[in-house]
């Protein structure tokens, strides 16, 4: 691998990471072993760098693909059944204020239980534009999907969010 890539791969990591433990469904060690092996298939030089997308961009797709390939191995050999939940990072702890910090905890549960409640491709575009910052096209080329669908499933995400969250005030003022 060569040592700009490793770089800007070093560089981008703790968002791969939280990408990778959304991608899991929230299972930490599983994320951790995806992104071990993402890592493992651009040293080897089974997953390459092309140019044709952004760097952030070409390796969340190689982690989503990673993670789905160790999905199918766990539902092969377990023969289980298993939901991909969804669950937002947690905002940095205030140390100004206690009290704030539980009124952002208190709003993070919110969000984290409604997102669990938005179908699993919402959820991810929405991971993916607000959490990792990525544009609607990005996003589209990350999922492997159309940017229509990705429009989509955004707009649907967003208004849904909208019926499912309690309005900003109810939530200050609890």
């Amino acid at each position: 691998m060569k040592l700009e890539l490793a770089s800007q791969l070093e560089a981008l990591h703790p968002d791969a990471f939280g990408w990778s433990l959304h991608c899991c469904g929230g299972d930490v060690p599983r994320a951790e072993d995806v992104l071990q092996n993402a890592y493992l298939k651009v040293v080897q030089g089974r997953a390459q760098f092309s140019g044709r997308s952004s760097l952030k961009t070409w390796w969340f797709g190689v982690i989503r693909f990673t993670a789905r390939e160790e999905l199918r191995r766990i539902l092969v050999r377990d023969k289980l059944h298993l939901r991909l939940l969804f669950q937002a990072v947690s905002p940095a702890p205030d140390p100004a204020s206690p009290a704030r910090q539980l009124e952002v905890d208190e709003q993070a549960t919110l969000l984290r239980t409604a997102l669990n409640r938005l179908p699993q491709r919402q959820a991810e575009v929405l991971h993916l534009v607000f959490y990792q910052d990525l544009s609607l096209s990005a996003a589209a080329e990350v999922l492997g999907i159309s940017i229509g669908s990705v429009r989509q499933h955004y707009d649907r995400g967003k208004n849904r969010l909208r019926e499912l969250l309690p309005s900003h005030e109810t939530i200050s003022s609890s």
